[in-house]
């Protein structure tokens, strides 16, 4: 099993190219399912999750074809299955989007429940909720099955709680339901917008992403050939801000949308961090001397809960003491655990830890916990001194493509070992 290794205490500079967004890819190759058409898709990030979800593209009869490294082509207009009951899914929690894409398409899916990272109870009762509405028949227990004579019905669909998942979800499944479909209370972050603006040009009638209500008028049939090109990273493009701002130095982040970033520049700029605005890029200027903060995790534009674990591994250096409160999971913290091990002083209540920043971090061996906490321990292995290493990185490699590679190219100590 790989692992990082890790010298800290280098400053950053120069910079680094931000990713196609994983949490909007993870979607929007499901999605390509519903076209009858060809889907060439760009900018996707070279990460384990994707590898995942194209496997199981082909699996249940799509053409996949890999055209580089950031770029795919998928045919779903031939015989697509709707089973889709592959050990691969119990290492992914995005395949409930597979569901969305068969029900909308072919009126039955019958999908191995999600893995992925485990940082809490992640229900789809909402899922359900919705897929109920318009008409189909839902079930669960190791499968998630849901059935319905097509077309779906459009219907008015209030989501109890803000989800990211359910949003996009529902959203798949109801371009081609007849008549019109109304999502209320819905998530708004920027990955649900391109999954939006994905649909529509393959032929849909969804408006509204990004506001409070998703308004989707279905549509008889999807059927364009379309070439596609995701958004970046918010979540890399932060954790490469953090980083920056951890290690010390000067790091452009480029190919970045900096209002996707302004909840994250807020911080680290109450934070005594220099965050430059570009028109696409972000400077940030660090001498890794962090002022202390309090933060929330919320959906967006709030604080993204995907940061918090990285916010915090900066924080255990900060002058003071800083609280940081987790609003969207229940168990987001136990990976505070591992920090402890490098010589931070964090106590954790329910969703609340407060953190008493130490003056500099040592050396040791953590886990990663999942993909975020992974990140985070990176960080704290950029500021520890001595030698850091990270194992059970396998989480990492799901969502930052070579990062390693790209923090070497601004001047981290960090290498990729085996045990």
């Amino acid at each position: 099993m790989d692992k990082f290794v890790i010298k800290g205490g280098n400053k950053l500079f120069g910079e680094v190219d931000i990713s196609g967004a994983k949490n909007a890819a993870v979607a929007i190759l499901p999605a390509a399912l519903l076209n009858h058409g060809i889907c060439t898709i760009e900018n996707i990030p070279d990460v384990q999750d994707i590898n995942y979800i194209l496997d199981v593209l082909g699996r249940l009869g799509a053409k996949v074809e890999r055209l580089s490294r950031n770029s795919v082509r998928i045919d779903a207009s031939g015989d697509i299955s709707t089973v889709a009951d592959f050990e691969v899914l119990n290492h992914l929690r995005a395949s409930y989007y597979i569901v969305g894409a068969l029900l909308g398409r072919f009126g039955n899916a019958e999908v191995t429940m999600p893995g992925g990272c485990n940082f809490g109870e992640r229900p789809v009762d909402l899922h359900m909720k919705g897929f109920a509405a318009m008409g189909a028949e839902v079930s669960i227990s190791s499968i998630f099955k849901a059935k319905k004579e097509l077309p779906l019905n459009g219907a008015n669909i209030y989501l109890d709680t803000v989800s990211v998942g359910a949003t996009i979800n529902i959203m798949i499944a109801a371009v081609l339901a007849e008549g019109t479909t109304i999502i209320e209370n819905v998530a708004k972050e920027p990955h649900i917008v391109d999954v939006a603006n994905f649909l529509n040009a393959m032929g849909a009638d969804v408006k509204g992403a990004g506001t409070d209500v998703i308004r989707i008028n279905g549509v008889k049939e999807l059927n364009k050939n379309i070439t596609y090109t995701l958004i970046p990273d918010q979540i890399e493009a932060g954790t490469f801000m953090i980083a920056a701002a951890a290690a010390g130095g000067n790091v452009l982040i480029k190919n970045i949308i900096p209002k996707h970033m302004e909840a994250i520049s807020a911080k680290l700029e109450e934070m005594n961090v220099t965050v430059e605005e570009h028109i696409d890029s972000i400077r940030i200027i660090s001498d890794g001397k962090i002022g202390k903060a309090n933060l929330k995790t919320l959906p967006y534009p709030g604080f993204t809960t995907d940061m918090q674990p990285i916010a915090v591994a900066l924080l255990t250096v900060a002058n003071g003491t800083s609280i940081v409160t987790e609003g969207v999971w229940e168990n987001r913290f136990q990976y505070v655990d591992e920090l402890r091990r490098l010589g931070a002083h964090i106590t954790v209540n329910g969703r609340m830890a407060v953190i008493e920043g130490v003056r500099n971090l040592c050396g040791g061996t953590v886990n990663a916990t999942d993909l975020r906490a992974g990140a985070a321990m990176v960080v704290a292995g950029l500021m520890a001194s001595g030698k850091t290493t990270v194992k059970n990185i396998k989480y990492v490699d799901r969502g930052y493509e070579h990062f390693e590679e790209k923090l070497r190219a601004i001047g981290a100590d960090i290498q990729r070992d085996s045990d």
